[in-house]
């Protein structure tokens, strides 16, 4: 974590030098304690203003469910998959809602894909049928499947996690390199065997080390639209009839408005796909809302 934060820092210095003065549209800020290091974030796809988080790396097993405005709603434990030791929670980096194996059912998707020092032989998705927030009960218990994920060309750092709806897929982006890669998994692959990603392409981004390491991403519940985001910027791009979402990134995106956040690593769209909110790591981190250009 030492690395990271100094790595962080200079990525705010490089930042300041060059960021543009942005204002959302709406500012709140996460109110519980628990929620300390955010990561990932997601609206939920059955509960109205609902919207999923999670912490980094140092937290146990969980997630949490939470309002727009940053009021924690409901807080999940479940029993990280122990097939072998590499499988455990080590350092979940991202959060996303999509279609799973029943028809009619919506699933939350936790992706302990972080890896800062490219060391791990196995990464761990971890599959949720996504539950009702009622408010009744503010802690409980979630069943959920493991997939253990094997890169085809070694261990990368990898911040985002998406699903596609269309394509039934997983979707990873690494985080680090100076083209980092896209990597998929079929959402339907059998949980009982390692899962070796399919490398799709390679993405360059503008800008310099550590400041354009990408660090979060989201497709729309409909998998029209696709957004990923680094340390300084918010990419946005609107996919094509029949097109995989892989050569969807591979066209020049647009990009939008960004206020930038001490360390920012989560985004995710609106239900209905017209914004998208932000927020970052730290205690009574903001967290912000967009609109979506028309």
């Amino acid at each position: 974590m030492k690395h990271k934060r100094i790595n962080l820092a200079v990525a705010a210095a490089i930042i300041l030098l060059t960021v543009k003065i942005v204002v959302a549209q709406n500012q709140n800020t996460l109110k519980d304690p628990a929620l300390k290091e955010v990561s990932g974030i997601a609206a939920s796809r059955i509960n109205k203003n609902v919207l999923y988080v999670h912490n980094d790396s140092g937290d146990t097993s969980r997630f949490f469910a939470i309002s727009p405005t940053g009021q924690l709603l409901s807080t999940f434990y479940f029993m990280a998959d122990a097939t072998n030791k590499e499988a455990n929670v080590i350092d979940c980096e991202d959060i996303a809602v999509g279609t799973g194996p029943k028809k009619g059912k919506s699933y939350v998707y936790l992706g302990d894909i972080g890896d800062n020092h490219a060391n791990r032989n196995l990464i761990t998705v971890y599959r949720f049928e996504e539950p009702v927030i009622t408010g009744a009960k503010p802690s409980s218990a979630i069943k959920t499947e493991a997939y253990h994920l094997k890169y085809p060309d070694g261990p990368h750092d990898a911040e985002t996690l998406m699903v596609d709806p269309v394509g039934k897929l997983l979707y990873i982006v690494t985080k680090r390199e100076d083209s980092v890669g896209v990597y998929t998994a079929p959402l339907n692959a059998s949980f009982t065997d390692t899962i070796l990603l399919q490398k799709r392409a390679k993405l360059h981004f503008t800008g310099l080390p550590v400041a354009k390491w990408v660090t979060a991403g989201d497709i729309a519940a409909d998998g029209s639209e696709v957004l990923v985001k680094s340390y300084q910027s918010v990419y946005f791009w609107k996919r094509q009839t029949g097109e995989p979402i892989w050569k969807t990134l591979q066209r020049k995106p647009i990009e939008l408005p960004y206020k930038m956040e001490k360390q920012g690593e989560a985004i995710g769209f609106t239900l209905n796909g017209k914004g998208y909110y932000t927020t970052s790591e730290g205690k009574n981190a903001p967290i912000y809302y967009y609109s979506i250009p028309k």
